[in-house]
């Protein structure tokens, strides 16, 4: 039995607590969730969205103000970009190659570069603006940025002009060449019939029977005339 004031005081304290807790109104996992807070982080500041948000649409969308020359971005080239994709773009070693391979993508040996494959112009501003130059990238102002993508287009004869400016008006009015190699995603539409509410997870197609095996079966198919084998010369 306890003697002690003190003791009772803290045990009558702990009793009355524990009935609080017991026979108080209880929340919902809802509510709990809701109105948790952690301590963690901050909320950022514009400045800083603004930092992270430089993506730039097809349609020119998020393009920053700003401008630069053919001529303006082929000292940049030569002294932030030719060490690895070469002067003319045509790629050191195994290096990117930004220039030329018009009309090899159905070839058996495509050249997919800014010229032959990219589908926008925007696309280029955007990637240099990210990533580029390699191991220091966003290092160069926004009007270099344009300068820059100016010259590789220019490298790929998508400008003609050295004293073309290129600026936030005018890029995303810039057809490439391969745009129509493009399309839209267009699932939502065409494939919407396929799309299942509730779709099968458990025995959803019938058992597979093996009928023959390749290393005993002769699958390649041959001519009809010669009776050789497609490929065998």
């Amino acid at each position: 039995m306890l003697k002690s004031p003190k003791l009772v005081a803290l045990a009558l304290a702990c009793l009355s607590g524990a009935a609080a807790f017991a026979g108080g109104p209880t929340e919902t996992r809802g509510e709990a969730r809701q109105g948790a807070h952690y301590d963690i982080g901050r909320a950022p500041t514009p400045d800083e969205i603004r930092g992270w948000d430089i993506d730039v649409r097809p349609d020119g969308q998020g393009l920053p103000s700003g401008k630069g020359t053919v001529a303006q971005g082929e000292k940049l080239f030569m002294d932030n970009c030719a060490t690895c994709h070469g002067e003319f773009g045509e790629g050191n070693g195994r290096w990117p190659v930004l220039a030329g391979g018009k009309g090899s993508l159905t070839a058996d040996n495509p050249v997919k570069t800014v010229g032959s494959y990219w589908p926008y112009a925007s696309t280029v501003f955007d990637y240099i603006r990210h990533a580029m130059p390699f191991g220091n990238a966003q290092s160069l102002s926004v009007d270099d940025d344009y300068a820059l993508v100016a010259y590789v287009l220019y490298l790929n004869d998508v400008i003609t002009d050295q004293n073309f400016e290129l600026n936030n008006k005018n890029l995303a009015s810039i057809k490439m060449p391969n745009e129509a190699g493009f399309i839209m995603d267009d699932r939502t539409t065409s494939e919407k019939a396929f799309w299942q509410k509730e779709p099968c997870m458990k025995d959803c197609i019938a058992p597979v029977k093996i009928t023959g095996r390749a290393s005993v079966v002769d699958v390649t198919p041959e001519d009809a005339k010669g009776g050789k084998s497609r490929g065998v010369e």
